[in-house]
């Protein structure tokens, strides 16, 4: 993936497609109004031509209303014409000594290009205008104001769609309405009411979008209408834009090869019905004989002289073109239902009797419709099918709503959209529940999920979904209001328990439009749900502050709706909580902000998964990383690396056991296949859907219980991701059909690809890398369910994207040699650059008193020590066996990052018996690098690596407890990091 494809996905999705950002782009901006001052009189006082004009422009939420400059004269209109740029020339008959003519003639020489009309405001100007049939042509069109400030309006747009209308049509599939009509008086009375209807229309569209991108794409995209004086004109605009035109409104009698034909309208309309889509045809005429020349050729008929033309007109446009609602009738054209939006259509649909669906499918009134709704492409192929296509009227319904689902959800596809219940069982969608911003790991998933979307990632590979889960985001302002209207900050001090802080946040009140909307979701879906925080300094590019706040997991299968409401708003506001509890407010202060810059957002997401007995997760669950911190074998930094489970990825970002694997060289092992059988995952986390009543107080554990590998092959979840070890040719089966003992070895999946795991990881992790502009780390879970009579295929989720804090100094120990005496820390498994020369204190668990069963009692106490050392201000080299930040309390210590919050160094030693794997993927480990702490793995008995024991029991101890020595050393130490070549040496001062 290069850089320069991801700038045009980027477009892409940003202005809604390729070229619609530059949709409508020669714009009347400027306009020069030559008229009297009587004239500008009245436009303003009676006609209010300015309020009228934005009005118009409000209305469709268009902040570029033109700039009218008025003068008095046509000289005066000359000399402002060489000192400014006009896009428009307006002028009025009667302007002085020298005629609009004269004026108009000299506007032309000078500026050929430049758009002028001239505007008649009493009918027997209309008289004049033979006095002056050679010198017409300077104007580009004439037209008659009878005190409708609209006109203006007509005639601005008018200008505008014929400027613009090759280029929108040709890269925006805008839509076009042909107005044939000679006579001065009546387009000046038609082109305003078909506008005033396009904007009515569009102003429907742009509310009935759920996405901002979405309204700003419907307002340039509106169907422009383009006025022809002869059948000449009218045919070359129809011939020219065949496949763009959806009406054609046209006089009878006009001018045909530079003579009056009076049945030039006949002529025309029969040419536009030998087209295969059948487009909307009217002709007009005051001679009501003509009414049966219309019908013979199949084409609606209005009376000029009727007292209701207009409203005729309108209703035309309403029935045929598809604008307004759409109303249901049955076959003998009685009203039975309406629908004003797309969704309500596609929810009438199901219920609408059979005769009504023939009738409109014969009269072609649902193409219409969409077409009017800019669905363009896919009413031109509802528009060419019958019912004779159709075995069924049931048939055809299926079809119809199998169409508009397709509409709705292309529309929205990677994008942010407003709350609407429609929404809520679509993947690749963010649902806006709140305003406000969307925090640190909404604004990543947004941005990615966005970009994969536009790129159409999911079609490079067959038979595989690639998404984002149901997903929706309450907003930072509910966070702001909610601290605000339950007086949160006077209720809290600094030394308040945890336990009271989730007590105060729980008996607070959301707001009511936030419980109306859970409220009506929880009423749509019945999935299990994941509520995780997404704070605004969360996952930044600086702090992703990785596992500091909270993620509830909920069965969301309460019979009473009202339970599942309580217990959804109870995890929001303890995500709330998470803010202001201990660990929070350390990790904050060491990133030297205050806790008020912190607001929090909430995503609400769907939890992917399969019910497996009384226990719902995922097929696998990881993290993967674009750049590794220890590479092995011939493996580089950047090749990346993956950590894989069965079940939730709790188990994975706790530090449990896991698979690891290179997603650029998945067939690289990491472990020897014996080792692999001893490190297999032994267990995994899944949400217990027995749970119905439960207390999130108790912690994020509340709904989730540990599960026994056995138990998860019983359930049937371990098909493709466990092997099987062949004791007598040393080497594992894959599947479970074999006895013996079982390792999860995803071998079905990383080395024979029955999903393409490692491949789409790899993808994602190179358009991540660049799109971020550094390495990035991403969250995943996959669900390999499949069933294709039911087209349900195997689904990779996306669940975050973050970036990763890697440091690009140029320090380099690859070549020197180290005295074993003389250093006292070396090791070729470090994570960290550059060079630390202020540390004098080192805090160690007692090789001799550590005690794997005790590591919850060494985790206290090292805890007590970091606040007593920060409480000095005094940084710290700390030491200790097995791995950090674990929740196996037997793999390793298993502090958070507030128990070590003041280390500048941390180092893992390996512990005898087995091997411990750097904890990569972790949230603990992913705060380590944010923080830039400096973390040595010295593994157990390595010929290289090694700790000297010796030096460190000879230097001064300040502190000695149960596990733990503080040893503050005379001089500081020399911390040397090279970060990439992985080494790092700690020397004595």
């Amino acid at each position: 993936m290069e850089t320069n494809d991801l700038i045009y996905y980027y477009n892409k999705f940003k202005y809604g497609e390729d070229s619609y950002h530059y949709l409508m782009a020669n714009k009347v901006k400027e306009i020069l109004l030559i008229s009297t001052f009587y004239d500008a009189f009245i436009f303003e006082q009676d006609g209010r031509l300015s309020e009228q004009i934005y009005g118009e422009y409000r209305q469709l939420n268009l902040s570029t209303a033109p700039i009218i400059t008025s003068v008095p004269t046509g000289e005066e209109a000359l000399r402002m014409l060489k000192s400014k740029k006009f896009d428009l020339v307006i002028s009025m008959l009667h302007i002085g000594k020298i005629t609009a003519f004269e004026i108009a003639q000299q506007i032309k020489e000078f500026d050929p290009d430049l758009p002028i009309l001239l505007l008649l405001n009493m009918q027997s100007d209309l008289s004049l205008l033979k006095n002056y049939q050679g010198m017409l042509r300077y104007f580009d069109n004439i037209f008659l104001w009878k005190g409708d400030a609209k006109i203006f309006l007509a005639m601005v747009k008018s200008i505008e769609d014929i400027r613009n209308l090759e280029y929108d049509t040709k890269h925006g599939l805008v839509r076009v309405i042909l107005l044939v009509e000679d006579s001065i008086p009546y387009y000046s009375v038609f082109l305003p009411l078909l506008y005033q209807e396009i904007v009515k229309q569009t102003q429907v569209l742009i509310s009935e979008e759920l996405n901002d991108i979405n309204k700003r794409l419907r307002m340039r995209v509106r169907p422009k209408v383009i006025l022809a004086h002869n059948y000449e004109k009218a045919m070359e605009i129809y011939e020219q834009y065949t496949e763009y035109i959806i009406a054609v409104i046209s006089d009878i009698s006009y001018d045909r090869n530079g003579k009056l034909d009076p049945t030039a309208g006949i002529k025309l309309i029969s040419k536009v019905k030998e087209n295969i889509y059948d487009i909307p045809s009217i002709l007009m005429s005051s001679d009501s004989a003509n009414r049966q020349k219309a019908e013979e050729i199949n084409a609606a008929f209005l009376d000029k002289y009727s007292k209701h033309l207009l409203q005729d007109l309108r209703q035309f446009m309403l029935d045929n073109i598809g604008f307004g609602d759409f109303v249901f009738h049955n076959l003998d054209g009685e009203e039975i239902d309406r629908a004003r939006t797309l969704y309500e259509f596609e929810e009438k649909l199901k219920n609408i009797p059979d005769d009504s669906i023939l009738y409109h499918s014969r009269k072609n009134h649902f193409s219409a419709w969409l077409m009017a709704r800019g669905e363009t492409q896919i009413a031109k192929r509802m528009r060419l099918l019958t019912v004779r296509d159709f075995k069924t009227t049931a048939d055809m319904r299926k079809h119809l709503e199998k169409i508009l689902h397709e509409i709705r959800k292309n529309r929205n596809k990677g994008k942010i959209v407003n709350f609407h219940p429609a929404s809520l069982y679509e993947p690749d969608e963010i649902i806006r529940l709140t305003e406000g911003s969307l925090g640190g790991k909404g604004r990543g998933l947004a941005f990615l999920n966005a970009l994969l979307v536009s790129m159409e990632f999911d079609k490079r590979y067959s038979d595989v979904n690639i998404h984002l889960p149901s997903t929706q985001i309450i907003g930072t302002n509910e966070f702001d209001n909610f601290i605000i209207r339950n007086r949160i900050n006077e209720k809290i001090s600094e030394k308040e328990t945890d336990t009271k802080i989730d007590k105060i946040f729980q008996e607070g009140r959301l707001s009511d439009e936030l419980i109306n909307h859970l409220k009506i979701m929880l009423e749509h879906i019945h999935y299990p749900l994941a509520v995780r925080s997404s704070g605004l300094l969360e996952d930044s590019f600086s702090q992703p502050f990785a596992g500091i706040y909270r993620t509830y997991m909920l069965p969301n299968n309460h019979p009473d709706v009202k339970v599942r409401l309580n217990q959804l708003m109870d995890a929001i506001k303890l995500v709330f909580a998470s803010v202001y509890i201990r660990s929070s407010r350390t990790y904050i202060e060491n990133l030297n902000h205050q806790i008020e810059e912190e607001k929090m957002a909430v995503i609400v997401q769907q939890a992917v998964g399969t019910q497996f007995g009384d226990y719902y997760y995922p097929h696998i669950s990881g993290i993967a990383q674009s750049h590794n911190y220890y590479p092995i074998a011939n493996l580089s930094n950047e090749d990346g690396i993956a950590s894989i489970v069965v079940g939730l990825g709790k188990t994975v970002i706790e530090g449990g056991k896991h698979f690891r694997f290179c997603p650029k060289y998945p067939k690289t092992d990491f472990l020897q296949p014996k080792n692999l059988l001893n490190d297999s995952q032994k267990e995994l986390f899944g949400i217990n859907i027995t749970h119905q009543n439960f207390d999130l107080v108790t912690g994020e554990e509340a709904t989730i219980d540990k599960i026994d590998i056995a138990q998860a092959e019983k359930d049937g979840a371990l098909k493709h991701a466990a092997s099987v070890w062949d004791n007598e040719n040393d080497r594992f089966i894959t599947g479970l059909s074999h006895p013996g003992p079982r390792a999860i070895t995803f071998e079905n999946i990383i080395k024979y690809n029955y999903f393409p795991l490692a491949e789409i990881i790899s993808d994602l992790l190179d358009i991540g890398e660049k799109a971020f502009g550094l390495p990035v780390e991403i969250e995943f879970a996959v669900d390999l369910t499949r069933d294709k009579r039911a087209s349900i295929l195997p689904t990779f989720y996306i669940l975050q994207i973050r970036p990763l804090a890697v440091s690009t100094k140029n320090i380099d120990l690859s070549n020197e040699t180290y005295n074993p005496e003389k250093c006292v820390i070396y090791t070729e498994k470090s994570m960290g650059n550059g060079i630390i020369s202020n540390i004098r204190d080192i805090i160690f668990v007692d090789p001799d008193k550590f005690d794997k069963l005790r590591t919850l009692e060494i985790r206290n106490e090292i805890g007590k020590m970091n606040r007593k050392m920060r409480d000095e201000n005094r940084r710290y080299l700390l030491i200790g066996q097995g791995r950090w930040g674990s929740q196996d309390r037997f793999l390793g210590i298993p502090v958070r990052y507030v128990n070590i919050s003041h280390a500048k160094v941390i180092v893992e030693m390996g512990i005898e018996g087995f091997t411990v794997d750097p904890s990569q993927g972790t949230h603990f480990f992913h705060n380590i690098v944010a923080m830039q702490i400096g973390y040595f793995t010295v593994p157990h008995k390595s010929s290289r690596d090694f700790i000297n024991w010796k030096w460190l029991r000879k230097q001064p101890v300040i502190q000695k407890t149960e596990f733990l020595i503080h040893a503050r050393c005379e001089n500081p130490l020399q911390i040397k990091m090279d970060g990439k070549h992985g080494i790092a040496t700690v020397m004595p001062g």
